[in-house]
């Protein structure tokens, strides 16, 4: 499907909890300038999960940090939770491939420290911390971390550390949590039990979920619909309805529109980013040797 055709599919008459309207992206000044985002309109509803793929350098990393708050852009209009992104705010969580703990701090008190922050500044009732701190608990259980409440994070695996960022992203109750390939530095095996995490963690919390990932299994089996980037200049090539049930197991990859839609998607990539013609370049090759 056709960007233009979906940039606000399935919302129907609800407001996008993001809108992204002809935003660019250009990094230094002059001949040496380098266009990392090119007219990028996309509407992301409440309560969705999208899921961005594309080859390296089409900027999928870049326009997460700009809907965050963390970079700025050129040109064009972000809005997230009807208001304008000008910068970083509580209304959107980051979730990065580099857990980012801080490893002086217990599990416990790594997912507690924003409301511990924001408690000592005053902005807390007693009330409010003490719900905060029940929050905190209940986010313990919902990752699986009751046992590792007070280890440290050199103490946890990746993927334990990886449910302690995902925790204390959540811990504010953020309407829009955003992900930069939170799980790429997981094995196979954690990378799918994180995957089915999530899905439960987003019917749960019934968060708005951005996630950029390069593996095309991964984008389809968690989003919604898949938004597929293409480079030089970065841009959206196209958008993919996910067709599966929004409760999900592992062996619907088996399936045949699974199979299908990762078929699509990997054309797209292959073709907006010139790997077709390398693949075409090495059969030729290959066939002259044999």
């Amino acid at each position: 499907m056709d960007a233009s055709e979906v940039v606000s599919a399935e919302l129907g008459n609800r407001a996008p909890k993001v809108s992204v309207r002809g935003l660019s992206k250009i990094f230094g000044e002059g001949p040496g300038a380098t266009v990392a985002l090119q007219n990028i309109d996309l509407d992301i509803g409440e309560h969705s999960f999208v899921t961005l793929v594309g080859a390296s350098g089409c900027g999928k990393s870049t326009l997460l940090r700009i809907v965050a708050g963390l970079e700025f852009h050129t040109e064009g209009e972000v809005v997230a939770n009807d208001g304008p992104v000008t910068g970083p705010g509580a209304d959107r969580a980051m979730v990065f491939q580099q857990y980012s703990l801080f490893p002086w701090l217990t599990v416990t008190e790594n997912i507690r420290f924003s409301r511990k922050l924001a408690a000592n500044r005053g902005d807390f009732t007693s009330a409010e911390v003490e719900a905060a701190s029940g929050r905190a608990d209940a986010l313990l259980s919902l990752m699986g971390l009751d046992a590792a409440a007070k280890a440290f994070p050199n103490q946890l695996s990746g993927g334990m550390q990886q449910r302690v960022a995902i925790a204390r992203a959540l811990m504010p109750r953020p309407p829009i949590l955003l992900m930069d390939e939170p799980f790429g530095a997981l094995d196979a095996q954690t990378r799918e039990v994180m995957h089915d995490l999530i899905l439960y963690v987003f019917h749960l919390e019934k968060t708005t979920i951005v996630f950029v990932t390069h593996d095309v299994e991964e984008a389809i089996y968690l989003g919604q619909r898949v938004v597929v980037m293409a480079p030089r200049p970065g841009r959206i090539d196209s958008i993919h309805n996910v067709p599966l049930p929004a409760q999900r197991s592992q062996d619907m990859k088996l399936s045949p529109e699974f199979i299908q839609l990762k078929r699509e998607i990997v054309g797209r990539i292959r073709e907006t980013s010139g790997m077709k013609t390398d693949l075409e370049m090495l059969e030729k090759l290959r066939q002259r040797n044999v």
